[in-house]
């Protein structure tokens, strides 16, 4: 795939990095994972990317809905182990965490268009989306135990609400993919389309909420989260620090020597 500048038509883009594009139109930023040779695997400049224009859009005025989006093949890998492993999420500060922060207390509505493979990250962020759109050969997957690691994102707290106590169990201990009419089922996406329709349709329902009044849009939003954001930032704390000890323990770095191996 051929990497293209952002652009823009009637309001300014900005970018920081080629991985990350940022497009802003009539109301909608879109930010679009761009590596696709990578399986749009996130470094740690990405989550910067990623933070630095979400906290941007939820206070510009003239932004009243976010798009996150991929590829048609792919829409993230998740972390991109060999940056992850050179520069692990050491601190609340950290760009991995400022991004998590940013997407659980976005104010505005948060649409993702999803196809292909969300791994890890890729599929514990749509736990912060309003809408979630996802091809049909989009496959969902949550591996951390099978890395020797722990669930994060706040998806410990939030996948137990959304699927119940069983399903949530089974996706999070067993880590074994799920395709994109499961996760309808279980209330993860939204709606089941073609991938070839997948990052349009997100777009139409992004403009229909354009059109209506931000602050309504944000009311609402913050009714229906009521009493939520704490929890999830607290629990996001608690499995960051879990997850950063497990990280040096021997299962985690064999399993990713293993990964790294097999690479």
């Amino acid at each position: 795939m051929t990497r293209r500048p952002a652009v823009s038509i009637d309001t300014m883009t900005q970018t920081t990095t080629q991985d990350i594009l940022q497009h802003t139109e009539a109301g909608v930023c879109t930010l679009t994972f761009n590596r696709v040779g990578k399986k749009n695997s996130i470094t740690t400049v990405m989550y910067a990317a990623l933070a630095d224009a979400l906290q941007a859009a939820a206070q510009d005025d003239g932004v009243r809905a976010v798009v996150l989006q991929g590829d048609v093949a792919v829409f993230s890998a998740g972390n991109d182990i060999s940056d992850f492993l050179q520069q692990p999420a050491a601190t609340q500060d950290s760009p991995v965490y400022r991004f998590l922060h940013a997407i659980a207390r976005f104010p505005k509505p948060l649409i993702a268009a999803v196809c292909g493979p969300a791994v890890g990250i890729g599929t514990t962020m749509l736990l912060h989306c309003d809408l979630v759109y996802a091809g049909d050969n989009a496959m969902f997957s949550l591996p951390f135990v099978n890395l020797g690691l722990c669930p994060e994102a706040g998806s410990s707290l939030l996948l137990p609400r959304l699927m119940g106590h069983q399903r949530a169990a089974e996706a999070l201990l067993l880590g074994e993919p799920f395709m994109a009419e499961a996760a309808l089922e279980v209330g993860l996406v939204s709606r089941v389309v073609p991938p070839t329709e997948c990052n349009a349709i997100a777009q139409a329902q992004a403009k229909k909420l354009a059109a209506k009044p931000l602050a309504s849009l944000v009311e609402t939003k913050r009714l229906m989260k009521l009493g939520q954001e704490g929890q999830v930032i607290e629990r996001m704390a608690e499995e960051g620090a879990s997850f950063g000890r497990m990280l040096r323990e021997p299962a985690a770095r064999e399993a990713f020597a293993a990964f790294m191996g097999k690479r």
